[in-house]
């Protein structure tokens, strides 16, 4: 069980470089979150799990063998996971989506301490200008049919949605399908036992495909 900084090291074998650097997020999280929300005060106790490792487990989805810099998108940010968390441990550049202001400021905070590879886009998703990404992710941000809605422009023909969905997960899909042509693998998570990630690819909207 994940419960703080060394069981997350014993459990994810990152570089005590690595674990530093969430330190000084956990550190930061901690500090703002007397000023402003940005997270469930009561999970802040089992921060290193609930946040985190939940975030991490995304890490063995991201394809690294392509051999280029990977392009990743974070839909509806918030504190930073699980884009933040992946840009200090994972490859590529993270494209952090927020319209809260207040939460941007931190993100840029966590950026400029730890020296991960991200940037806060402070807008809307549907103001942002649309470029190509590898990959989407989201974390208790929308259903899963409104994310596909909202990632719609830059969703290429290889671009792959990893979502971390809760209980309804079932409820969201076959909404989902309603709408949109893809394929579907399921995996359970290993911070949250009715937790479930939903990895989504080959997208297209069912007006397309007819």
């Amino acid at each position: 069980m994940v419960c703080d900084a060394k069981s997350f090291l014993k459990e994810t074998g990152v570089s005590r470089e690595t674990l530093a650097k969430i330190n000084i997020y956990a550190g930061l999280l901690e500090k703002w979150q007397k000023k402003i929300n940005l997270v469930s005060t009561g999970t802040l106790p089992d921060i290193w799990s609930r946040h985190f490792y939940d975030s991490f487990q995304l890490r063995v989805f991201l394809d690294r063998t392509a051999g280029k810099k990977l392009q990743i998108l974070d839909i509806g940010s918030g504190a930073g996971f699980p884009g933040l968390l992946l840009s200090i441990v994972g490859p590529g550049r993270f494209h952090m989506v927020e319209s809260n202001g207040k939460k941007c400021a931190f993100m840029n905070q966590v950026i400029r301490e730890t020296g991960c590879d991200a940037v806060v886009h402070c807008k809307r998703i549907e103001d942002l200008s649309h470029f190509p990404v590898d990959y989407i992710i989201s974390r208790a941000c929308a259903p899963l049919d409104k994310l596909l809605g909202l990632g719609r422009h830059f969703i290429g023909s290889g671009t792959v949605c990893l979502f971390l969905k809760g209980k309804n997960a079932d409820d969201e899909i076959e909404a989902a399908r309603l709408k949109w042509d893809f394929i579907l693998e399921k995996f359970t998570s290993v911070s949250e036992q009715s937790g479930v990630i939903v990895k989504v690819s080959n997208i297209k909207a069912l007006n397309e495909v007819r």
